[in-house]
């Protein structure tokens, strides 16, 4: 997936009020940025890192320019517009990068379904199989040896695992994918000690029949996109 345009550098001062971030320009010009993040971002927003930002051309938006990507300290690139993440994997299926995935032939998005009323991101439709129901959800925190999900309590979440196991119960294929958008996580678990519901859920949704399937991205200011498979991991 390449970016629209390019993407222009700056360096972070702050985010705040969950939507906003503040950026100071190599030109020294302080801007207020969109953040298309709800999470705690925990290691993906700290003063100093490089932000690369876009620019919207749409006249009506209040703030044009979005945080796209975070360079750390450290050197790991990260995705924290986490809108990014179902079109990295409808892209990645698309050109059967996704060897579990490579064998339908009909994408669908944002489809309905389900008791709790959901709308499930991905749909793969085949006419010699039963339907993938995909779940996308973006891995961005890093602690430790693991990249974790969720790095926050997450009721939306949750609720996503109770449709998807009964989609697995009901004889459907159904796929918890973990686009693992930062360059230094390396195999993924389910983060208890943050949200104990989710990962009570997860479980349970596994013993159901709910696949768990994890790609990791490979990041540059020019765009992105999935290749390398990473190990789901329970580890107590």
């Amino acid at each position: 997936m390449q970016f629209a345009s390019p993407l222009k550098p700056a360096t972070l001062i702050r985010r705040y009020k969950r939507f906003l971030a503040d950026v100071l320009t190599p030109e020294g010009e302080t801007l207020t940025i969109h953040c298309a993040n709800t999470g705690a971002m925990t290691g993906c927003a700290t003063p100093g890192d490089t932000v690369w930002y876009s620019t919207s051309d749409n006249p009506k938006r209040k703030y044009p320019n979005s945080w796209e990507l975070t360079h750390t300290q450290h050197g790991h690139w990260i995705c924290v517009n986490t809108l990014r993440a179902n079109d990295l994997v409808h892209e990645a299926i698309a050109k059967k990068v996704i060897s579990e995935l490579s064998d339908y032939e009909q994408i669908k998005r944002e489809v309905s379904y389900g008791k709790e009323k959901s709308r499930i991101d991905l749909l793969l439709e085949s006419k010699q199989k039963v339907n993938c129901y995909i779940e996308v959800k973006s891995v961005t925190l890093l602690q430790g040896n693991y990249g974790y999900f969720p790095d926050a309590v997450t009721i939306r979440g949750q609720k996503h695992l109770r449709e998807l196991s009964l989609i697995a119960q009901q004889g459907q294929r159904a796929v918890l994918f973990f686009a693992v958008l930062h360059s230094g996580i390396n195999q993924v678990a389910a983060a208890k000690h943050i949200d104990h519901d989710y990962a009570f859920l997860l479980e349970q949704a596994a013993k159901s029949g709910v696949e768990v399937i994890c790609y990791l991205a490979d990041i540059t200011e020019d765009g992105m996109f999935l290749g390398e498979k990473l190990p789901f991991l329970s580890i107590g």
